[in-house]
């Protein structure tokens, strides 16, 4: 029984990613984010080329808010990063829908905004899986 169990539990560990978004769909659907951010490696390896009025999404899932060395944030967002917002699938899926109300829920100030102003309500779980599939392909080289 506890074998049985065990191999269940790696077999969902195992499906977790294949779960998620669809990196190939992701990556189309990044050209609405270029307008504003680009995907640069650490070792300044471009991977997508893209504005810079939007911070680098390099590694975004999994860091802290408000983070990248040199970007200039607004307020708000600095203040959800100090309260502890780090990125994931959902968090970054609810700030994309509607970035200054998930602020305002996030830092509990009703005058925060966030300087993103675009709003993204579909396939932000296939733009996710995409930008961990860059930092997977580059930790590989």
């Amino acid at each position: 029984m506890k074998t049985t169990l065990a191999f269940a539990i790696v077999g969902l560990l195992a499906a977790g990613p294949a779960l998620a978004g669809d990196p190939a769909v992701g990556e189309r659907e990044f050209a609405k984010c270029r307008a504003c951010h680009a995907i640069v490696a650490s070792d300044g390896t471009e991977i997508q080329k893209g504005a810079a009025t939007g911070p680098n999404l390099y590694n975004v899932d999994g860091r802290a808010a408000g983070s990248v060395e040199g970007f200039r944030y607004s307020d708000a967002m600095i203040e959800a990063g100090q309260k502890g917002l780090v990125w994931d699938e959902d968090s970054l899926e609810e700030y994309v829908a509607d970035p200054t109300k998930f602020l305002r829920e996030f830092t509990g100030n009703a005058r925060a905004r966030g300087n993103m102003a675009f709003k993204l309500n579909r396939k932000v779980e296939d733009i996710v899986a995409y930008l961990d599939s860059v930092v997977m392909e580059a930790d590989r080289r």
